[in-house]
Formats: structure tokens, C-alpha cells, sequence
């Protein structure tokens, strides 16, 4: 059987910090690779065939005749947002079962179907969206779109084969979580930081709904959000964009759209149900299996898209990213290191954030220790880390990690399915740039000064000597 792992990811801009939905470097008309510069006229942008369908399907497809070679992104507007009490873990399950058979390909032909071209496939979901992709010889594209549209309306839910497969998440919560205290600490991140909110629900589930959930109640979950109208497909290969569109035309146009689905989203699309219940200031101890103690320290964020969240993307690039960075040079390859690794991450969804600084003690410290020293040197951290120099170095990684994107057919397909979906526009990441390149050395300490020296944070550490129960206190800003 074709090698797939489904996952559960980090929506926006986790960990590597800088987003993933950059398009500074753009396909010309003849779509051929070219770097943007300060001078370069920024009406340019993705060589991409935009249309929506009667039934609300918006198709994308960007010809790259370089190989001939295929991605495919499916990408709809559901997410763990968009689970309620009893449900968690619906849309990550739901995910799982989009693999398990419909009524024409049935249990196993669309993994077999895939292996016997060649091509790979993989999904993932997150709090905001889940995304199905396949990476095919452009041969393989009609029966690709074939199959795609007929999971799209025919799924089976298979009785058997959905009980196997709750089987096979229960695994995947135990791997991700209760054995990962990486994952463990990031699930009570997420608990404490949007307590009270969808958000901060489990995207794999929480155990008790895992094993209450139905068949039934999965239908009714893949009725009203995998329809047309909730949905993106993006395209990036040798393909002709005229003959795609008639292909997904032909195989999903028939496919009817859900008229009631604003409706529907109301309630995990309103500002009021993601007012988080957060109260910053305390400091929670979990039990987990690593030996030397690891932490967080969450901070409030900004919903994506806004200009302070580009600004807080650069103050974490600035602060954790790489080895030169500011904090590893300062807390990790000091002559006297407290920490063994770190990250930094600004975490932008749609509706809200967190910026959080997370590591590993060297053996011998202590937790107290550690984050009274790091408190201590945030008050002047800001002005220490911060300056011209060190502004453009990050503009730059972003600027590198954008050209890294888009390498690839995937990276294409992935960024103007994102960009579509987050903002509206396939080529959002030209007005990303210019909102990067217009932020100023003072606004980025500005910032700084208020999330890490101003505000209270939510502390987290994991060990293995700290007992079962969770210790909870309020900790005093320093």
C-alpha cells in the first residue's frame, strides 16, 4: 500500500516562523522562475488561471511545463474551529476516512490507483482548514480529478473500516501527545492560551468524544463542510489551464452546493465565540516522560493578517531563528548556557494568536532558575536584539524562505491555496512583502516592549519528577 501518514499540522506561521504564503518570487508569463527585487514593478505576480464554478468551487491552476509532473490541492474551510462540544477531532477523523473508499473508487483503490502511477498522497488538518494533496505524472491528472470528485460526494464511511481507523487515531493521539512531551506541552499551550474557545480543543480529539463519535454524525459532518462551496482546488504543473477547467468542470460541476452554509459557519466564524478565557500570570507543571525539564512561555498574539502579527513574525525571527540568532546566542551557545535548544514561534489564526518562546534546560538547572533569568533579561532584550542589521537579516530569511517555497510545483500549489483561502487573493503574498518591507527597526521594538516586557505570560514546563497531577500558580510578573 502507498506510504502515508496523516498529520496534524500548525496552521500559519509555527515554528519556522515566517509565512509559507509568500509569491516575491513569481512566474512570468511563461512561467519560469524570477526573483523580485526593491525596483521590480509589484503589479507582477502568479501566472494563474482563476475560475468559480456555478456551484461555488473556486479552481486555480498554474502552468509550469518544466517536467511533466502534477500537484494537486484540495483545501476546505473546516477546521477544529469548527467542532463543538461532543465532536473534537471530527475533521481530523473525517480526514482519515476521505482515504477509506467511495462508490466508485472503493476501500483501497484510491491508495492503489495513486501507487500504480507512481504519484503520493497525504492530507492534514488544523484549527482552521483541512488539505488534501497529490503529487502525480501529469497523465495521471483526469482519473486524479476522477477520484477526487467522487470522494467529494460519494464518501462510503465504511462501518468496518471507520472503527479500524479510530483505532489508528487513538494511536496517533498517544504518539502526538501523552509520549510527546514536545506535544503534550504544545496541547496545554493551545488549552490555556484559548481556554473557553474552539481553538483550544485538540485538533486530533479529545479521547471521550473520540470514542463517542458516529458514522452518523461523521455524515452529517462531511455533508455540510465538504461541499463546493467550501472548497479550493489548486493546480500547479504541464498542464493547459483551459483543458484542466473543462476536466473539474466535467467531473465536479454536477456536484451540488450547500445554499445554507453561511448559515451554518456562523458560529466558528464570530468574534465572540474565540474571546478567549485565558488568564495570563500563571504557571501550570505536567507530568511527561522527559527526563530534563522543558517549557513555554505563551504570550497573547494577533489574528493573521493583521500588520502587528508581519511585525511580531519579525521580532521571533529576530529573537530565535538559526544559530546567530539573538536568544540562542544568549541562552544556548553562551560560556555558560541555561538552555540545551530553543524555538520561538508567532502562531497567527484566523481569529486570534500566540507568540511563544519554548525550550530544553541544560542538565543541572532549574525551571525557577531558567525563567526568572529570562524575565530579568527581558527588560532589555528589546533594545539589545534589535536594530537595522538585524531587522534586514530577517526580512532576508523571509525573503529566502519565500524563494524556497516555491521551488517546487507543491510549494505553488500550496501557497495560492493558502493565499485564496486566507485572504481572498492568489497573489497576496506581493502585499505581504511590501508590508514586511515597510515595518521599521522602532516599530518591531515597539512591539517587542509590549508583548515581552509589558504583558504577563502563561508558563508551561514538563518533567518527568513533577507529579501526575497538574500544579497550578499564579506567577507575579518579575
Amino acid at each position: 500500500m502507498l506510504a502515508r501518514m496523516h498529520s496534524i499540522r500548525k496552521s500559519s506561521r509555527v515554528l519556522k516562523v515566517m509565512s509559507l504564503v509568500m509569491a516575491t518570487f513569481l512566474f512570468d508569463a511563461c512561467s519560469s522562475m524570477g526573483v523580485s527585487t526593491k525596483n521590480a514593478p509589484l503589479k507582477a505576480g502568479f501566472n494563474v488561471k482563476k475560475v468559480v464554478l456555478k456551484n461555488g468551487l473556486t479552481v486555480l491552476v498554474a502552468p509550469n511545463p518544466k517536467l511533466p509532473i502534477v500537484s494537486y490541492y484540495t483545501l476546505f474551510d473546516v477546521g477544529g474551529r469548527d467542532e463543538g462540544p461532543g465532536t473534537t477531532g471530527a475533521t481530523h477523523f473525517l480526514e482519515h476516512m476521505m482515504f477509506k473508499g467511495a462508490k466508485k473508487y472503493g476501500p483501497g483503490e484510491f491508495d492503489s490507483q495513486l501507487e500504480r502511477s507512481g504519484g503520493v498522497t497525504n492530507a492534514y488538518t488544523t484549527n482552521d482548514m483541512t488539505v488534501y494533496y497529490q503529487n502525480i505524472p501529469v497523465e495521471f491528472l483526469e482519473k486524479m480529478i476522477d477520484m477526487e470528485a467522487d470522494r467529494l460526494q460519494n464518501l462510503l464511511l465504511e462501518p468496518v473500516s471507520f472503527e479500524s481507523e479510530r483505532q489508528v487515531i487513538f494511536e496517533e493521539r498517544k504518539m502526538r501527545y501523552e509520549n510527546s512531551p514536545d506535544g503534550l506541552i504544545f496541547l496545554a499551550l493551545m488549552k490555556k492560551v484559548f481556554a473557553g474557545t474552539p481553538y483550544g480543543n485538540s485538533v486530533i480529539g479529545e479521547e471521550s468524544d473520540l470514542k463517542a463519535l458516529t458514522r452518523d454524525q461523521m455524515m452529517v459532518f462531511f455533508k455540510n463542510f465538504y461541499v463546493p462551496n467550501n472548497a479550493i482546488v489548486a493546480i500547479a504543473g504541464d498542464v493547459d489551464p483551459d483543458k484542466v477547467i473543462k476536466m473539474i468542470e466535467e467531473k465536479y460541476g454536477s456536484i451540488p452546493m450547500k445554499t445554507d452554509l453561511a448559515e451554518l459557519k456562523k458560529s466558528s466564524s464570530s468574534s465572540e465565540v474565540f474571546k478567549s478565557q485565558a488568564e495570563f500570570g500563571k504557571e501550570y507543571k505536567y507530568y511527561a516522560t522527559n527526563p530534563i525539564p522543558k517549557f513555554v512561555m505563551a504570550f497573547q498574539g494577533e489574528r493573521l493578517g493583521v500588520r502587528k502579527a508581519y511585525v511580531m513574525d519579525l521580532l521571533a525571527m529576530i529573537l530565535g531563528n538559526g544559530g546567530s540568532s539573538y536568544l540562542t546566542q544568549k541562552y544556548v551557545k553562551s560560556d555558560h548556557p541555561m538552555l540545551s535548544e530553543i524555538s520561538l514561534a508567532n502562531f497567527n489564526l484566523i481569529h486570534s494568536g500566540v507568540f511563544y518562546f519554548a525550550g530544553e534546560l541544560m542538565e543541572g538547572k532549574s525551571v525557577e532558575e531558567v525563567k526568572t533569568q529570562i524575565q530579568n533579561d527581558f527588560k532589555q532584550m528589546c533594545d539589545e536584539a534589535i536594530d537595522k542589521r538585524a531587522l534586514q537579516k530577517a526580512k532576508n530569511q523571509i525573503l529566502a524562505s519565500g524563494y524556497n517555497q516555491l521551488k517546487t510545483n507543491a510549494g505553488v500549489a500550496s501557497t495560492i491555496v493558502r493565499n485564496e483561502k486566507w485572504h481572498g487573493d492568489y497573489n497576496y503574498g506581493l502585499k505581504e512583502m511590501e508590508m514586511y518591507n515597510s515595518i521599521s527597526e522602532n516599530e518591531v521594538q515597539i512591539a517587542c516592549r509590549e508583548v515581552l516586557e509589558e504583558s504577563k505570560s502563561i508558563f508551561i514546563s514538563t518533567w518527568d519528577k513533577y507529579p501526575k497531577e497538574v500544579v497550578t500558580k499564579t506567577v507575579e510578573k518579575k
